[in-house]
Order: C-alpha cells, then sequence, then structure tokens
C-alpha cells in the first residue's frame, strides 16, 4: 500500500522505514513559529526547563501580529517577551511593527516555509502553509517549547480525505468560497484530527491565493492539516519568494537541502489509503456566505435575504494577500461604502500594503470610504481595530465566525470572500457580487 504525500512527509522527518495512520512519531522540524499570544508562554516553559539556548535560531519565527501595535499594557508586555527574547537568543525572524505581517501570510512571502518541509506553530491556522505541499499543523505552547529546545515534536500520523474538486468555477467564485461549500458539507468535525488533501482540476487552476485560503480553513473542518500537491505554480511562487528574500535557514542550506530553491517536492501514490474520498463540481458552487455561529453554516449567498450591516472586514491570515484587495478595488472601484457601514482593510504584510499602494488599489479602497491598518490580525478574534458592539453585525473574509468572535457576545459575524465582503460594502447588506457591477 502506497502512501498519501502526508504520510510521506512525515516519513521522511522521522528515522523509521514505514508508518502508518493512527501511529505516534517523534519528528524532526524544518521550522516553527509563535506570536505574541502564545509565545509568552511557550518562552516561560522553555526558560522553566532550564534550557540555555534553542535548537537553532534561524529556523524559529517569533510574531507579534494579534494585538501589535500594542493596544494596552498586556499586549506591550507580551510583545516585549517576544522581543527581548528574540535578542538574548539571536532569533533571526523576529518581526514587530514596520516589519512584520499576519504570520501566515508572511512567512511563506519571505521564503521561510517551503515544500516537503515539517512546520509547526502555536496557532491553529498553521495548517496555511499546506499550500506550499508541506505538511504544517498547529501545536500547543508547550509543544512549541520544547520545539524550541529540541527541534523535534511528536505528532500521531493522520488518517487523510481525498478532497477532489472538477469542473470551472462560476465568476466570482474563489477558494474561500470552495472551502467553506466544503466545510458546510462535512461539518465542523467532519475532518477531525485528519489530512484534508485538495485535489482535481479546479484545484490545479487555482492560484496560489486562493490554496492558501483552503489550507488555511482545514481547523475549521477539524483537521490536522490541509494540503495541496506543489506543481509549477508552486514552484514559480516559492523560487520568486526566495530569490527576492533570500530566507536565512543556515542549517539545511549548509547540506544543500534547497539547491534548487523549491523544497523537496512530494506526491500521494496511486494506491495510497484514504478514510474517505468526496467529490465537488465546482461549477456549481455559488460565492457563499456562512451564517452566524459556525463557519459550516455556509449557503448560497443568493440564499442570504435583508440582511443589514455595520462593518466590513477585509484582510487577515485568510484573505488579506493582493489579489483579495484587488477584487475588491475591482468592485469598490467607482463606487462608495454604504453610508452607515464601516468598511477596514487589512493588508496581510507590509508587501501587500506596498503593492496595493503601488497598483492604486489602496486609492480605489480609500476613496470608496475603507480606511487601512496596519498589518495584524486586528478583530478577526476580537482582538482591536474593529471590535463590534452590542447588535452590530459584520460581513469578514476571516475564518471564524463563533460567539462573540469579534467582540460583543451578542453581535454577529457573517464569513465570505473578498468579493462578497466589497459588494456587501457598497449595498450595505450581504450582496452579491452582480449586483454592483
Amino acid at each position: 500500500m502506497g502512501y498519501t504525500i502526508s504520510e510521506k512527509i512525515l516519513l521522511a522527518h522521522t528515522g523509521r522505514k514505514s508508518i502508518k495512520a493512527g501511529d505516534f512519531i517523534d519528528a524532526r522540524i524544518d521550522f516553527c513559529l509563535g506570536n505574541d499570544i502564545t509565545a509568552p508562554i511557550a518562552i516561560s516553559e522553555f526558560e522553566g526547563a532550564g534550557a540555555k539556548k534553542v535548537f537553532d535560531n534561524s529556523r524559529i519565527a517569533l510574531i507579534p501580529d494579534h494585538f501589535l501595535p500594542g493596544k494596552d499594557m498586556k499586549s506591550a508586555n507580551n510583545a516585549k517577551a517576544l522581543r527581548e527574547f528574540s535578542k538574548k537568543h539571536g532569533i533571526m525572524h523576529y518581526y514587530e511593527v514596520g516589519r512584520m505581517g499576519v504570520e501566515h501570510a508572511l512567512l511563506p512571502e519571505l521564503g521561510l516555509v517551503l515544500p516537503g518541509d515539517l512546520v509547526i506553530g502555536a496557532d491553529s491556522h498553521t495548517c496555511t502553509y499546506g499550500a506550499l505541499g508541506c505538511f504544517s499543523c498547529g501545536v500547543g505552547s508547550t509543544d512549541l517549547a520544547a520545539a524550541f529546545i529540541t527541534g523535534r515534536c511528536w505528532l500521531k500520523v493522520p488518517e487523510s480525505i481525498k478532497f477532489v474538486y472538477h469542473g470551472k468555477p462560476k465568476k466570482w467564485v474563489s477558494g474561500k468560497d470552495l472551502i467553506l461549500s466544503t466545510i458546510a458539507d462535512i461539518g465542523v468535525d467532519g475532518a477531525l484530527y485528519k489530512s484534508m488533501e485538495f485535489s482535481g482540476e479546479a484545484i490545479k487552476n487555482l492560484p496560489m491565493d486562493d490554496r492558501f485560503s483552503m489550507c488555511n480553513m482545514a481547523i475549521e473542518a477539524g483537521a490536522k492539516n490541509g494540503i495541496i500537491e506543489p506543481d509549477l505554480k508552486t514552484i514559480r511562487y516559492v523560487k520568486q519568494a526566495v530569490r527576492k528574500n533570500k530566507p536565512k535557514r543556515k542549517s539545511l542550506y549548509s547540506k544543500g537541502r534547497f539547491a534548487t530553491s523549491c523544497g523537496k517536492l512530494y506526491k500521494s501514490d496511486k494506491d495510497a489509503r484514504y478514510a474517505a474520498i468526496k467529490e465537488y463540481d465546482v461549477s456549481k458552487i455559488e460565492p457563499q456566505v456562512s451564517l452566524p455561529y459556525l463557519p459550516s453554516n455556509a449557503v448560497s449567498v443568493n440564499k442570504v435575504k435583508n440582511v443589514s450591516i455595520d462593518q466590513v472586514v477585509i484582510g487577515s491570515c485568510t484573505n488579506g494577500r493582493i489579489s483579495d484587495l484587488e477584487i475588491a478595488a475591482k468592485l469598490l472601484k467607482g463606487n462608495k461604502v454604504k453610508q452607515g457601514v464601516r468598511l477596514i482593510v487589512i493588508p496581510a504584510t507590509q508587501a501587500v500594503y506596498i503593492e496595493a499602494v503601488k497598483r492604486g488599489l489602496a486609492k480605489i479602497l480609500v476613496e470608496a470610504g475603507g480606511v487601512f491598518s496596519t498589518p495584524s490580525c486586528g478583530p478577526c478574534l476580537g482582538g482591536h481595530l474593529g471590535i463590534l458592539a452590542e447588535d452590530e453585525v459584520c460581513i469578514s473574509t476571516t475564518n471564524r465566525n463563533f460567539v462573540g468572535r469579534m467582540g460583543h457576545p451578542k453581535s454577529k459575524v457573517y464569513l465570505a470572500s473578498p468579493a462578497v465582503a466589497a459588494a456587501s460594502a457598497v449595498r450595505g447588506k450581504i450582496a452579491h457580487p452582480k449586483e454592483v457591477v
């Protein structure tokens, strides 16, 4: 019996000759990361264990992206803890205000996570990097502390579910719509501790930004990771990132690991074993909206009638990349945000913001009535930069819409793509993009 792509990557990071789903493994990691919520705990555990140095200062990233610029004393102190730890241990990849971005957009952009890697992060949306053909997953802060010390982690090998997407999507249907529709089909626990392997012609035709969106939300179906076999689009993306940023991962480069600048490419065997195979015709999928209070409550935007909104958020580790802002600008050009609606645009990284300015997208969005924030998770987790008051309604390109997720427990969050979010900003209520073009 053959192996899935996830199993192949995990096996390559152990000293074992074989593995199977359900096995517990001790694996070497290629990269690990923490943010201003989770890393302070890991740092405390690291120091409590009496550790004197990190396993490799070039393979750790610390990114205070949730509450910076500091919104209060606690957030300032958390950032200080990361800053001081990074200075003490010579962490090469510490990114704060002016250099930072939302971690799951920043690391791929910098070429720090690559195909074939095993990446762990003390954040549930670490699964984003699976779009590059690597195995990436979230872990707890104590696991991150152990990785800081040893460069290793323990994992249970997940079963895999193969998701095959056929056909050509309709206009305005994106990767965000495909994943929302999929989660609606299988439920928030439909892939519990499994690997969601996305495949099919529709996936091959998706741009990288859409692939990141899909893998990012694998966790919303309970998955351990999301993953897409790397192809020419992946290789072009990675080579460009590595060439532009010349990432420093000294111990791996010294072994000649990245001679091709694109990591190691794996794909599933034809006789690989899957827990299930799900197939979808994307031509039948409409732009989606997830109703409160679960991502799995996704329905066609055509079924959402007369839902007035107070706020629109375009950004996050799910949809804050340049193509997302481009789509939003296309719909907002020549239009105005409805009076009484707040449009908050949060580019995922500094590079995304610079590109938005260069292309004139920022001007379009601001002239339409939107405002820009520094790269940050912002209101996605109820942090800052757009918290909702009681009874307020927001449509957002973020990934979760739980009770109180963005503020008051009596507020409501609807999840959607940048296209639906932008159209809704113009109409003042949840709307299909075709209503404004």
